[in-house]
């Protein structure tokens, strides 16, 4: 028989529950525990305001129509008048060059096999160097589509030193970029044939000097090809409006550069540049590595540069589709890090000594 205890007054007389484990229950936890974060509400079904590109431009329209005064003010004074003109000039002029060479560089990319070329190259890489070099010359591209065809060029096998001999001469030395060179220089024949030489040449020694002195582990060729995977169709429109969209953007900071250069720059300025022979090289050879302009596109440009001598400006038509901002960005995505920092600094050097050789020479 058990031995019970009245309980106190005031306390709970219920037999005693199952025990309870308190700990895994935070709230009987008394020990102070780390600030929760306060409990977010459910999202509204209201639908913010979102900034997209169709508002930005409608606000961008109704601040044109708002602001349309001080604008007709701006836009009517002489500098303003000429900025207009030669952007306009220069986009217009370059415009069809840059389509026409996207469309055969996107054709180029997608329906001729890399086969191909490693078929038509000779075996011999000192051969194949030049071969590979005039090849650019039958076969446009711009720049923006010969770092791709280069690195599957090496995928399949051809010697490095000749796929990158055909990278660099592609877009300098093609059909379309010698044909918007003589529209843009008219009555200047051997700016053109200077183009052509400078290019090929530059090309063709850089092609040798990586034969020479290159090594296989600097070069990090592509495991596939960018269209791999995708139907002939969507890999030619994708490139075509890819291509578009880059180089047209490009095209518009090169005549933007070019017009702000006329209207902006004073003239006393540009005068000092150009009369010193060494400053006018580097300032253009300078001005076509920032600006990145497409090689269809460039020789316009170079045209508005007017203070400029013809060897200045032949070392902007040489350098820029050689290296420039969007193409050490390319090779260093395609080749590696590695070849892009030894391969641009040298392709820069030559591309400016072999130009101005050449300008010495033939103008």
């Amino acid at each position: 028989m058990a031995i019970t205890e009245d309980a106190p007054p005031g306390t709970d007389t219920e037999p005693p529950g199952p025990p309870t484990d308190t700990r895994s229950d935070p709230s009987q936890d008394s020990r102070p525990g780390p600030p929760q974060a306060p409990r977010s509400d459910p999202p509204s079904d209201r639908a913010g305001l979102r900034l997209s590109s169709p508002l930005v431009l409608v606000l961008t329209l109704l601040l044109a129509v708002l602001a349309q005064s001080p604008l007709r003010g701006l836009l009517g004074t002489p500098a303003m008048q000429s900025w207009t003109t030669v952007f306009v000039a220069v986009t217009v002029q370059a415009l069809p060059f840059l389509v026409l060479g996207v469309l055969l560089s996107a054709a180029i990319a997608v329906f001729v096999p890399a086969s191909f070329f490693a078929r038509a190259l000779p075996r011999r890489p000192a051969l194949a160097v030049p071969v590979a070099g005039i090849a650019g010359a039958v076969l446009p591209g711009c720049e923006c589509a010969s770092v791709p065809v280069a690195g599957a060029l090496v995928r399949r096998g051809v010697a490095p030193a000749a796929a990158l001999a055909f990278l660099l001469s592609a877009p300098a030395v093609n059909p379309v970029v010698l044909t918007a060179t003589a529209v843009a220089f008219p009555g200047h024949p051997e700016m053109v044939l200077a183009r052509f030489l400078a290019s090929l040449l530059v090309a063709c020694v850089m092609g040798w000097l990586w034969q020479r002195l290159g090594r296989t582990d600097w070069l990090r060729p592509p495991a596939h090809g960018a269209h791999e995977g995708r139907s002939k169709g969507e890999a030619f429109w994708g490139s075509v409006r890819h291509d578009v969209m880059h180089a047209g953007g490009f095209l518009v900071l090169g005549a933007t550069a070019a017009a702000t250069l006329k209207a902006a720059v004073p003239a006393d300025w540009l005068r000092t540049a150009a009369a010193t022979p060494l400053l006018s090289v580097l300032a253009l050879a300078g001005l076509a590595v920032l600006l990145s302009i497409c090689s269809e596109a460039d020789a316009f440009v170079a045209a508005s540069l007017t203070q400029f001598s013809p060897t200045a400006k032949l070392v902007f038509l040489v350098v820029g589709p050689m290296i420039d901002l969007k193409l050490f960005a390319m090779q260093a995505g395609t080749f590696g890090r590695a070849f892009a920092l030894r391969f641009a600094p040298a392709t820069f050097a030559l591309a400016v000594t072999g130009a101005v050789l050449t300008g010495a020479v033939l103008l």
